[in-house]
C-alpha cells in the first residue's frame, strides 16, 4: 500500500501544483504546430526534420508512460513528478536555444521524456490524496485541464509566434517549469509503496517494444 508520510497539507492545492504541470506537457502536444513553418525557416529544417520535431514527443511519451508510472511506486510519486519537471523544463530551454533540426529533435525527445515521468504521477497522487467523494471532481478538473490545453494551444502559439518568435514557445516552459518544482518540493508530500517491490523488466521491455513498433507506424 501506499503511503502518505504525515502530512496534512490540502489535497487542493497539490491538485492545484500537478495541473500546472499536466498542462504544460499537454498544451506542448499542440502549441509547436503553429510554429513549424517558422521553425523551418530559422533552421533550415525538411518537411521529415519538421514531422519528427512534433512526432518525437509524442512517441516517447507514450512509450515510456507505462514504465514511468511504475517506477513511481517503486521509488516515490513526489520524486518522479519532481525529476520531470526538471528533465522538462531544461529540455524545453534547450529546445529554444537550438541551432540545427536534429539539436531541437533530440531536445524534443527528452521533453518527451520528462513528460511521460510526470504525467502518471498526477493521476496516482489524486487517487492516493482525495477521499472518494471528492475524488471525482478533483479527477474532472484534471481531465479539465488537459482540454483547455488542447484548445488553448492553437491560439496561444499563434499569438507567441507572432509576437516573441517560435523559440519562445519553450522558453514560457522555463520560468513555469522552475515555479512547479519549488512548489512541490514545499508542499507536495513523497509517496511511496511500502511493500518491496522489483521492476519487470521483462514486462517492461515487451511493452516498451510493442508500443515503440505501433506509435512508430501511426507517425
Amino acid at each position: 500500500m501506499l503511503d502518505i508520510q504525515k502530512w496534512k497539507g490540502s489535497p487542493w492545492l497539490v491538485l492545484t501544483i500537478l495541473s500546472f504541470g499536466f498542462f504544460m506537457t499537454q498544451l506542448d502536444l499542440q502549441i509547436v504546430n503553429i510554429a513549424i513553418p517558422n521553425l523551418m525557416e530559422t533552421l533550415h529544417a525538411s518537411i521529415n526534420e519538421a514531422l519528427w520535431v512534433l512526432n518525437i514527443y509524442i512517441l516517447v511519451l507514450a512509450v515510456f508512460l507505462i514504465t514511468a508510472g511504475r517506477l513511481g511506486d517503486l521509488f516515490g510519486i513526489r520524486q518522479l513528478f519532481s525529476i520531470g519537471i526538471v528533465l522538462f523544463t531544461i529540455s524545453s530551454l534547450l529546445c529554444g536555444l537550438s541551432t540545427s533540426p536534429l539539436e531541437l529533435i533530440v531536445f524534443r525527445a527528452i521533453e518527451g521524456l520528462g513528460a511521460a515521468l510526470l504525467l502518471p504521477q498526477t493521476m496516482t497522487f489524486i487517487i492516493r490524496l482525495f477521499p472518494s467523494e471528492r475524488r471525482g471532481t478533483a479527477l474532472g478538473i484534471w481531465g479539465m485541464v488537459g482540454g483547455v490545453a488542447a484548445v488553448a494551444g492553437p491560439s496561444l502559439g499563434g499569438f507567441i509566434v507572432s509576437v516573441l518568435g517560435w523559440r519562445w514557445i519553450f522558453y514560457i516552459n522555463v520560468p513555469i517549469g522552475v515555479l512547479i518544482f519549488i512548489f512541490t518540493y514545499l508542499f507536495v508530500p513523497e509517496i511511496r509503496n511500502s511493500a518491496k517491490q522489483q521492476l519487470d523488466l521483462m514486462g517492461g521491455s515487451l511493452g516498451f517494444f510493442i508500443v515503440f513498433i505501433f506509435n512508430l507506424w501511426i507517425n
